[in-house]
Protein backbone atom coordinates (compact mmCIF):
# COMPACT_ATOMS: atom_id res chain seq x y z
CA UNK A 1 0.00 0.00 0.00
CA UNK A 2 1.31 3.22 -1.04
CA UNK A 3 0.18 6.79 -0.09
CA UNK A 4 0.32 9.89 -2.38
CA UNK A 5 -0.31 13.32 -2.15
CA UNK A 6 -2.16 14.66 -5.42
CA UNK A 7 -2.53 18.08 -4.81
CA UNK A 8 -3.27 18.30 -8.60
CA UNK A 9 -6.83 17.29 -7.86
CA UNK A 10 -7.53 20.35 -5.42
CA UNK A 11 -10.22 21.54 -8.34
CA UNK A 12 -12.15 18.14 -8.49
CA UNK A 13 -11.94 18.12 -4.39
CA UNK A 14 -13.16 21.56 -4.20
CA UNK A 15 -16.27 20.16 -6.41
CA UNK A 16 -16.59 17.44 -3.98
CA UNK A 17 -16.78 19.39 -0.30
CA UNK A 18 -19.49 21.77 -2.45
CA UNK A 19 -21.82 18.69 -3.08
CA UNK A 20 -21.25 17.30 0.14
CA UNK A 21 -21.75 20.70 1.59
CA UNK A 22 -24.81 20.76 -0.62
CA UNK A 23 -26.39 17.54 0.91
CA UNK A 24 -25.99 18.82 4.51
CA UNK A 25 -28.06 22.26 3.57
CA UNK A 26 -30.59 20.26 1.52
CA UNK A 27 -31.03 17.85 5.10
CA UNK A 28 -30.80 20.93 7.32
CA UNK A 29 -32.97 22.71 5.32
CA UNK A 30 -35.93 19.78 5.51
CA UNK A 31 -35.27 19.52 9.36
CA UNK A 32 -33.83 15.84 9.34
CA UNK A 33 -31.84 14.98 12.26
CA UNK A 34 -27.90 15.12 11.11
CA UNK A 35 -25.86 12.30 13.72
CA UNK A 36 -22.33 11.52 14.94
CA UNK A 37 -22.35 7.84 14.93
CA UNK A 38 -19.15 5.47 15.45
CA UNK A 39 -17.16 3.74 12.82
CA UNK A 40 -16.14 0.80 15.07
CA UNK A 41 -18.51 -1.69 16.39
CA UNK A 42 -18.07 -4.73 18.59
CA UNK A 43 -21.21 -6.42 17.01
CA UNK A 44 -22.42 -6.41 13.23
CA UNK A 45 -25.30 -7.26 11.21
CA UNK A 46 -24.28 -10.28 9.25
CA UNK A 47 -23.94 -9.68 5.22
CA UNK A 48 -23.18 -12.04 2.85
CA UNK A 49 -22.24 -10.14 0.32
CA UNK A 50 -20.09 -7.49 1.98
CA UNK A 51 -16.71 -8.34 3.08
CA UNK A 52 -15.64 -6.34 6.46
CA UNK A 53 -12.68 -5.06 8.25
CA UNK A 54 -11.57 -6.35 11.82
CA UNK A 55 -9.55 -4.53 14.29
CA UNK A 56 -8.70 -5.51 18.20
CA UNK A 57 -8.96 -3.26 20.93
CA UNK A 58 -5.94 -4.17 23.23
CA UNK A 59 -5.59 -2.97 26.83
CA UNK A 60 -2.42 -4.47 28.79
CA UNK A 61 -4.12 -8.02 28.93
CA UNK A 62 -7.82 -6.71 27.53
CA UNK A 63 -8.54 -7.64 24.06
CA UNK A 64 -11.81 -6.89 21.87
CA UNK A 65 -12.40 -7.26 18.66
CA UNK A 66 -14.08 -4.35 16.32
CA UNK A 67 -15.27 -4.17 13.11
CA UNK A 68 -15.00 -1.46 10.69
CA UNK A 69 -19.00 -0.75 9.78
CA UNK A 70 -19.37 -1.13 6.47
CA UNK A 71 -23.32 0.97 6.53
CA UNK A 72 -24.30 3.28 10.18
CA UNK A 73 -27.75 1.45 9.76
CA UNK A 74 -26.98 -1.09 12.95
CA UNK A 75 -26.97 2.43 14.82
CA UNK A 76 -30.21 4.31 13.20
CA UNK A 77 -32.36 1.73 13.41
CA UNK A 78 -31.23 1.51 16.91
CA UNK A 79 -32.23 5.33 17.10
CA UNK A 80 -35.37 4.81 15.26
CA UNK A 81 -36.66 2.61 17.33
CA UNK A 82 -36.41 5.48 20.84
CA UNK A 83 -38.54 7.48 18.37
CA UNK A 84 -36.08 8.92 16.32
CA UNK A 85 -37.79 10.36 12.98
CA UNK A 86 -36.23 11.83 9.75
CA UNK A 87 -32.72 11.75 10.08
CA UNK A 88 -29.59 11.50 7.74
CA UNK A 89 -25.37 10.48 8.56
CA UNK A 90 -22.98 11.72 6.34
CA UNK A 91 -19.44 10.13 7.06
CA UNK A 92 -16.92 7.13 6.56
CA UNK A 93 -17.88 3.51 5.66
CA UNK A 94 -15.29 0.82 4.97
CA UNK A 95 -15.62 -2.35 2.58
CA UNK A 96 -12.99 -5.02 2.25
CA UNK A 97 -12.54 -7.40 -0.57
CA UNK A 98 -13.15 -4.77 -3.71
CA UNK A 99 -10.34 -3.69 -6.16
CA UNK A 100 -9.19 -0.02 -6.12
CA UNK A 101 -11.01 1.29 -9.46
CA UNK A 102 -12.71 4.51 -10.82
CA UNK A 103 -15.72 3.55 -8.96
CA UNK A 104 -14.69 1.75 -5.94
CA UNK A 105 -12.64 2.51 -2.54
CA UNK A 106 -12.34 0.33 0.75
CA UNK A 107 -12.88 3.92 2.87
CA UNK A 108 -15.39 5.82 1.34
CA UNK A 109 -17.71 8.33 2.50
CA UNK A 110 -21.47 7.13 2.62
CA UNK A 111 -24.43 9.33 2.90
CA UNK A 112 -27.65 7.33 4.61
CA UNK A 113 -30.92 8.81 5.56
CA UNK A 114 -34.26 7.79 6.65
CA UNK A 115 -37.78 8.92 6.32
CA UNK A 116 -39.81 7.78 8.90
CA UNK A 117 -42.87 7.12 8.60
CA UNK A 118 -42.36 5.88 4.70
CA UNK A 119 -41.91 4.00 1.87
CA UNK A 120 -39.29 3.47 -0.60
CA UNK A 121 -41.16 5.91 -3.14
CA UNK A 122 -40.99 8.56 -0.26
CA UNK A 123 -37.70 8.25 -0.55
CA UNK A 124 -37.43 8.13 -4.30
CA UNK A 125 -39.35 11.09 -4.53
CA UNK A 126 -36.52 13.26 -1.89
CA UNK A 127 -33.64 11.64 -3.99
CA UNK A 128 -35.28 13.42 -6.73
CA UNK A 129 -35.38 16.49 -4.73
CA UNK A 130 -31.50 15.75 -3.84
CA UNK A 131 -30.06 15.67 -7.40
CA UNK A 132 -32.20 18.95 -8.00
CA UNK A 133 -31.03 20.50 -5.51
CA UNK A 134 -27.52 19.65 -6.20
CA UNK A 135 -27.21 20.08 -9.98
CA UNK A 136 -28.58 23.54 -8.75
CA UNK A 137 -26.00 24.45 -6.51
CA UNK A 138 -23.39 23.27 -9.65
CA UNK A 139 -24.84 24.66 -11.83
CA UNK A 140 -28.10 26.79 -11.74
CA UNK A 141 -30.05 23.82 -13.71
CA UNK A 142 -32.07 20.72 -13.34
CA UNK A 143 -29.19 19.15 -15.98
CA UNK A 144 -25.54 18.88 -16.21
CA UNK A 145 -23.11 16.87 -18.54
CA UNK A 146 -21.27 13.38 -17.85
CA UNK A 147 -18.80 12.04 -20.12
CA UNK A 148 -20.46 14.12 -22.97
CA UNK A 149 -23.86 13.07 -22.17
CA UNK A 150 -26.47 15.14 -21.23
CA UNK A 151 -27.88 14.12 -17.70
CA UNK A 152 -31.64 15.52 -16.82
CA UNK A 153 -32.85 15.06 -13.10
CA UNK A 154 -36.37 16.34 -13.72
CA UNK A 155 -37.27 13.10 -13.32
CA UNK A 156 -36.20 9.37 -12.69
CA UNK A 157 -36.47 6.57 -15.45
CA UNK A 158 -38.27 3.53 -13.58
CA UNK A 159 -37.67 -0.33 -14.36
CA UNK A 160 -38.16 -3.72 -12.55
CA UNK A 161 -35.34 -5.47 -12.02
CA UNK A 162 -37.31 -8.52 -13.52
CA UNK A 163 -37.86 -6.31 -16.75
CA UNK A 164 -34.22 -5.40 -16.86
CA UNK A 165 -33.16 -8.91 -17.08
CA UNK A 166 -36.21 -9.40 -19.73
CA UNK A 167 -34.90 -6.65 -21.81
CA UNK A 168 -31.02 -6.67 -21.51
CA UNK A 169 -30.46 -10.49 -20.69
CA UNK A 170 -33.36 -12.33 -22.44
CA UNK A 171 -34.22 -13.70 -18.76
CA UNK A 172 -37.42 -13.81 -18.46
CA UNK A 173 -39.10 -13.79 -15.00
CA UNK A 174 -40.22 -17.27 -14.24
CA UNK A 175 -36.31 -18.24 -15.20
CA UNK A 176 -34.65 -15.14 -12.99
CA UNK A 177 -36.52 -15.97 -9.70
CA UNK A 178 -35.92 -19.97 -10.35
CA UNK A 179 -32.35 -20.43 -8.75
CA UNK A 180 -32.01 -24.12 -11.03
CA UNK A 181 -33.52 -22.42 -14.05
CA UNK A 182 -31.31 -19.37 -14.22
CA UNK A 183 -27.81 -21.16 -13.16
CA UNK A 184 -28.53 -22.86 -16.14
CA UNK A 185 -29.57 -19.96 -18.47
CA UNK A 186 -25.65 -18.31 -17.22
CA UNK A 187 -24.60 -21.72 -18.41
CA UNK A 188 -26.30 -21.35 -21.94
CA UNK A 189 -24.97 -17.76 -21.69
CA UNK A 190 -21.31 -19.31 -21.12
CA UNK A 191 -20.54 -18.21 -17.60
CA UNK A 192 -18.75 -20.55 -15.69
CA UNK A 193 -21.59 -22.57 -13.32
CA UNK A 194 -18.86 -24.48 -11.35
CA UNK A 195 -17.83 -23.38 -7.67
CA UNK A 196 -20.83 -20.22 -8.61
CA UNK A 197 -23.85 -19.66 -6.43
CA UNK A 198 -26.96 -18.20 -8.24
CA UNK A 199 -26.05 -14.91 -6.17
CA UNK A 200 -22.51 -15.19 -7.70
CA UNK A 201 -23.92 -15.41 -11.03
CA UNK A 202 -26.54 -12.46 -10.60
CA UNK A 203 -24.34 -10.66 -10.15
CA UNK A 204 -22.10 -11.18 -13.03
CA UNK A 205 -25.16 -11.07 -15.41
CA UNK A 206 -26.42 -7.79 -13.79
CA UNK A 207 -23.10 -6.13 -13.66
CA UNK A 208 -22.02 -7.27 -17.34
CA UNK A 209 -25.37 -7.25 -18.88
CA UNK A 210 -27.79 -4.94 -17.13
CA UNK A 211 -25.63 -2.03 -15.64
CA UNK A 212 -23.80 -0.76 -18.25
CA UNK A 213 -28.06 0.04 -19.88
CA UNK A 214 -29.35 1.95 -16.60
CA UNK A 215 -29.47 6.04 -16.48
CA UNK A 216 -28.15 6.40 -20.13
CA UNK A 217 -31.21 7.69 -21.60
CA UNK A 218 -30.61 11.13 -20.60
CA UNK A 219 -32.22 10.58 -17.20
CA UNK A 220 -31.21 8.42 -14.18
CA UNK A 221 -32.74 5.02 -13.91
CA UNK A 222 -34.33 3.62 -10.78
CA UNK A 223 -34.16 -0.38 -11.14
CA UNK A 224 -36.60 -1.79 -8.40
CA UNK A 225 -37.59 -4.91 -6.75
CA UNK A 226 -34.96 -7.49 -6.50
CA UNK A 227 -34.84 -11.07 -5.76
CA UNK A 228 -35.02 -11.21 -1.69
CA UNK A 229 -31.83 -13.43 -1.92
CA UNK A 230 -30.02 -9.58 -2.09
CA UNK A 231 -32.31 -7.79 0.18
CA UNK A 232 -31.93 -9.54 3.85
CA UNK A 233 -33.01 -6.81 5.30
CA UNK A 234 -35.67 -5.63 3.25
CA UNK A 235 -39.69 -6.16 3.47
CA UNK A 236 -40.41 -9.02 0.98
CA UNK A 237 -43.54 -8.07 -1.80
CA UNK A 238 -46.57 -10.27 -1.64
CA UNK A 239 -45.02 -12.91 -4.54
CA UNK A 240 -42.39 -13.65 -1.58
CA UNK A 241 -39.45 -13.81 -4.30
CA UNK A 242 -38.92 -10.35 -4.59
CA UNK A 243 -38.35 -7.17 -1.90
CA UNK A 244 -39.03 -3.63 -2.43
CA UNK A 245 -35.45 -2.17 -2.74
CA UNK A 246 -34.36 -0.25 -5.74
CA UNK A 247 -31.21 1.34 -6.60
CA UNK A 248 -30.47 4.59 -8.61
CA UNK A 249 -28.08 4.92 -11.36
CA UNK A 250 -26.74 7.21 -13.87
CA UNK A 251 -24.05 6.49 -16.98
CA UNK A 252 -23.93 3.13 -15.49
CA UNK A 253 -22.80 4.20 -12.30
CA UNK A 254 -24.60 3.09 -9.52
CA UNK A 255 -25.26 5.81 -6.68
CA UNK A 256 -28.02 4.50 -4.26
CA UNK A 257 -29.56 1.46 -2.78
CA UNK A 258 -32.58 1.80 -0.89
CA UNK A 259 -35.04 -0.80 0.45
CA UNK A 260 -38.86 -0.73 2.21
CA UNK A 261 -37.00 -1.97 6.13
CA UNK A 262 -37.99 -5.36 7.70
CA UNK A 263 -39.37 -4.83 11.00
CA UNK A 264 -41.10 -8.38 10.86
CA UNK A 265 -37.98 -9.90 13.65
CA UNK A 266 -39.18 -13.58 12.99
CA UNK A 267 -37.92 -13.25 9.26
CA UNK A 268 -34.88 -11.22 10.57
CA UNK A 269 -33.28 -14.26 12.56
CA UNK A 270 -34.17 -16.37 9.79
CA UNK A 271 -32.32 -14.50 7.45
CA UNK A 272 -29.86 -13.60 9.96
CA UNK A 273 -28.87 -17.14 9.76
CA UNK A 274 -28.77 -17.87 6.54
CA UNK A 275 -26.69 -14.75 5.80
CA UNK A 276 -23.97 -16.02 8.46
CA UNK A 277 -23.98 -19.46 7.16
CA UNK A 278 -23.45 -18.42 3.87
CA UNK A 279 -20.69 -16.13 4.79
CA UNK A 280 -19.03 -19.41 7.04
CA UNK A 281 -19.24 -21.30 3.54
CA UNK A 282 -17.65 -18.53 1.73
CA UNK A 283 -14.99 -18.19 4.47
CA UNK A 284 -15.40 -14.49 5.24
CA UNK A 285 -13.69 -12.49 7.99
CA UNK A 286 -15.73 -14.20 11.03
CA UNK A 287 -17.19 -11.80 13.30
CA UNK A 288 -19.97 -11.39 16.29
CA UNK A 289 -23.57 -10.89 15.03
CA UNK A 290 -25.90 -7.99 16.60
CA UNK A 291 -28.38 -10.46 17.84
CA UNK A 292 -29.46 -7.48 20.04
CA UNK A 293 -30.67 -5.56 17.18
CA UNK A 294 -32.94 -8.63 16.83
CA UNK A 295 -34.55 -7.08 20.03
CA UNK A 296 -34.79 -4.08 19.13
CA UNK A 297 -36.83 -4.96 16.15
CA UNK A 298 -39.34 -6.60 18.54
CA UNK A 299 -40.32 -3.13 19.05
CA UNK A 300 -43.49 -1.24 17.58
CA UNK A 301 -41.51 0.24 14.57
CA UNK A 302 -43.61 2.78 12.17
CA UNK A 303 -43.03 1.81 8.30
CA UNK A 304 -39.78 3.39 7.35
CA UNK A 305 -37.55 3.49 4.70
CA UNK A 306 -33.11 4.79 3.84
CA UNK A 307 -31.06 4.41 1.18
CA UNK A 308 -27.56 4.14 1.12
CA UNK A 309 -25.05 6.73 -1.45
CA UNK A 310 -21.74 6.72 -2.03
CA UNK A 311 -20.66 10.45 -1.75
CA UNK A 312 -17.95 10.33 -4.02
CA UNK A 313 -19.40 8.57 -6.78
CA UNK A 314 -22.16 11.00 -6.13
CA UNK A 315 -19.18 13.69 -6.59
CA UNK A 316 -17.76 11.91 -9.92
CA UNK A 317 -20.98 11.69 -11.83
CA UNK A 318 -22.32 15.36 -10.69
CA UNK A 319 -18.79 16.84 -11.14
CA UNK A 320 -18.23 15.19 -14.19
CA UNK A 321 -14.81 13.54 -12.83
CA UNK A 322 -13.13 10.23 -14.30
CA UNK A 323 -12.35 8.41 -11.14
CA UNK A 324 -13.07 8.40 -7.10
CA UNK A 325 -9.39 8.89 -7.13
CA UNK A 326 -9.70 12.54 -8.80
CA UNK A 327 -11.62 13.25 -5.99
CA UNK A 328 -8.95 12.93 -3.12
CA UNK A 329 -6.18 14.82 -2.36
CA UNK A 330 -4.41 11.74 -0.70
CA UNK A 331 -4.80 8.44 -1.78
CA UNK A 332 -3.88 4.80 -0.28
CA UNK A 333 -3.52 2.44 -3.30
CA UNK A 334 -1.60 -0.78 -3.89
Amino acid sequence: MKVTTKIENLKNYKKLLKLKNGIKSFFDAKGYLELELPVMSPVLIPESYIEIFKTQFIYFDQKQDFYLTSSPELFIKRLIAKGVKNCYYLGKAFRNSEPNSDRHSPEFMILEFYNVPADYRDVESTMLELFQHLSQILYKSNGFSYHGKKISVEKFERLSVTEAFDKYANIDEKTLLDENLFVAAAKDKGYVIKNSTYEDLFSQIYTQEIEPNLGVNGFPTVIYDYPIAFAPLCKPNPDGKTAQRFEIYISGVELGNCYNELTDWKILQKRFKKEAQLRKDKNMISHKIDYDFIEVMKKDLPPYSGIAVGVERLAMVFGDVDAIEKLQLITNSL
